[in-house]
This record gives C-alpha cells, sequence and structure tokens, in this order.
C-alpha cells in the first residue's frame, strides 16, 4: 500500500527516473505473470514471502501452460519490509533466472540503507547487506562499533534524518539522539560490523527471545520453518515459560499437501536447520498467518493467538 514507505520510495524513485509504474489496485498474484509480459516490467517491488510465493506459484502454473507469457525482461525482483525465505527466492529463480533477487533494508525514519544479494543468509544467522556510507552500528552506549570487532549494536543513520516524533519527546529522544553533534536515526535491529564494512544484521531486537539465557531471533526460526516444502507461511513468538522464563511457540499455515506434516516432523526439519535450543517447542497450525497489508508479520496478534491455543492444549 502507498501509505507505506517501502512503496512510496519505489514509486518516487522511478518516477525521478523517468520510468512508467505499474500498479495492482487489489494485489492479485495470479494475474502477474499477465502483468509482466504485457507491460514489459523490469524491477518487481514486494513485502517477503506474503507476496512472493503466490507469485512463485503463479510462475509455476504459468509455465505449465500451452501458451505461457514471456516474463524474461524482469531484471531485478526486491523485496523491503521484509525477507526473502531461500525456497520462495529458489523458485522465483527457476522461472524468472535472469533476475536478481535482492532483499533491500531500510524502514520509514531512515529510507533506503542498502541491499543484500543471493547467497547471503538468513536472519539470526547473520544477513549480510552492503550499506550506504551513512549507516553505521552503534553499542548500547551510543558509540560507533568498530568494524571486525566482533560487538554487537543497533544500526543507525546519520545526515537527513527526522528531526522527532510529532508530540512524543521520549521517544524522539530514544530513536533520534544527536551523538557527537550528529543526529541518528536508530533502528530496533542488532548487527554487527564485518571486517570488509558490511553489516551483518541478526533481526529485530524487541522481538528476540530469551530462552534459557539464550538468544534466539525470530526471523531465523520462521525461515526455517518456511523452508519446510509443506508449510505456506510461518510466525514465530516467545510465550512465558517458569522453567526457560520464554519458549519458542511457532504458528504455520500449510501448503494444503496431503498428509500434511505432523508437528513432530516440522521440528525435526528445524532441526536440520538451525541450533536445538532454537526448535520451537510447540508448533500451530491456523489457517492464515497474521499480517498487515503491508505484508509485515503481526506479531501482537499471532502472540495472542499462539498463548490461546498454548493454553487450549495445556
Amino acid at each position: 500500500p502507498l501509505i507505506h514507505g517501502a512503496a512510496q520510495l519505489a514509486t518516487f524513485i522511478h518516477l525521478i527516473g523517468g520510468m512508467k509504474i505499474v500498479y495492482q489496485r487489489q494485489f492479485d498474484a495470479e494475474d502477474v505473470p499477465r502483468i509482466l509480459a504485457e507491460e514489459q516490467v523490469l524491477t518487481i517491488s514486494l513485502v517477503g514471502d506474503a507476496m512472493a510465493r503466490p507469485i512463485a506459484d503463479a510462475l509455476e502454473r504459468n509455465a505449465a501452460t500451452d501458451s505461457p507469457y514471456d516474463c524474461s525482461r524482469v531484471l531485478v525482483v526486491g523485496s523491503a519490509g521484509a525477507i526473502f525465505s531461500e525456497p520462495v527466492k529458489d523458485k522465483i529463480k527457476k522461472y524468472l533466472p535472469q533476475a536478481t533477487m535482492l532483499d533491500n533494508y531500510g524502514s520509514t525514519e531512515t529510507g533506503f540503507q542498502g541491499s543484500g544479494g543471493s547467497g547471503h543468509k538468513s536472519f539470526g544467522q547473520g544477513l549480510t547487506f552492503q550499506m550506504n556510507d551513512r549507516t553505521v552500528v552503534v553499542d548500547d552506549a551510543l558509540r560507533p562499533v568498530a568494524a571486525g570487532s566482533g560487538v554487537t549494536g543497533r544500526v543507525a543513520l546519520t545526515g537527513h534524518v527526522p528531526v522527532g516524533y510529532y508530540g512524543d519527546p521520549e521517544k524522539s529522544a530514544e530513536t533520534f539522539p544527536v551523538i557527537e553533534g550528529v543526529r541518528h536515526s536508530i533502528t530496533g535491529d542488532l548487527a554487527e560490523v564485518e571486517a570488509d564494512g558490511t553489516i551483518k544484521l541478526y533481526g529485530r531486537g524487541s522481538l528476540c527471545i530469551n530462552s534459557g539465557g539464550e538468544k534466539i531471533f525470530v526471523e531465523e526460526v520462521e525461515n526455517a520453518l518456511k523452508a519446510h516444502p509443506g508449510v505456506k507461511d510461518a510466525v514465530v513468538v516467545g510465550l512465558d515459560d517458569e522453567r526457560w522464563g520464554q519458549r519458542v511457540v511457532g504458528l504455520v499455515s500449510l501448503q494444503g499437501s496431503d498428509p500434511p506434516p505432523s508437528e513432530d516432523a516440522l521440528r525435526e526439519h528445524c532441526r536440520g536447520h538451525i541450533a536445538g535450543y532454537k526448535v520451537p517447542k510447540e508448533i500451530h497450525v491456523v489457517d492464515e498467518v497474521f499480517r498487515g497489508p503491508n505484508g509485515k508479520a503481526d506479531y501482537k496478534l499471532s502472540k495472542q493467538t499462539a498463548l490461546g491455543l498454548s493454553e487450549a492444549r495445556a
């Protein structure tokens, strides 16, 4: 939706570049191959798997028809606001082999900051981005993190950044601090600076689960679940636990395979992708994972739902 920064940035960047912009009034993945062919689209801007997975399925069905639409003009498929999972990325590349897949990084407060191309890892394992020269990582004392130090801090941007949030001086001071005379916009993402200057992102700090003293980034667990061929979408939350402090709980929607994967099968699959302590203690099947109109996961509603399902199971 155009009320969100990702759509606005894509719109203005291409307008300023003198390019044509193609919109769908309502997202309809099935019609995407036709649009790509008829409008000779070069770049596709999406929000993660919520849009990319149904488009990948539509491209697969298009390729199986007697007269498939020619989508060979597409050069870039980019995501902002949420990353592509590897299975979805691989499927799109199968049907758009000429296209480059990009995970783009930024926020409403900062705008575009950088991109990560093919071959980089999922969140939690350290997703590497090549950022612009105004992006830094600061520690808890708001000091710049040195490249190659292995210190984890928060991603920030300098330069043209907002002065603050209207009517909220406390949040403004926290998000837009002045460091050594320069205003910064600090995101909630935890990261390290590699020796070569690339930024290794671990995930949103506010969503990090602390289970038995171990930090678990929900994005990494979500990607492990979504790598199972029977899973359509997934979201992971932390619920209070007497023994562990918090326990990892997954909500998944399924592809409709027969038979559907069992909870034990999904957990065993996760063990092949992530450390054992990160594997969800519970996995609940839902009709659809809760996402907003911008494609981002609704973690508040997901946590409420997971709590209800967990209590019902007990």
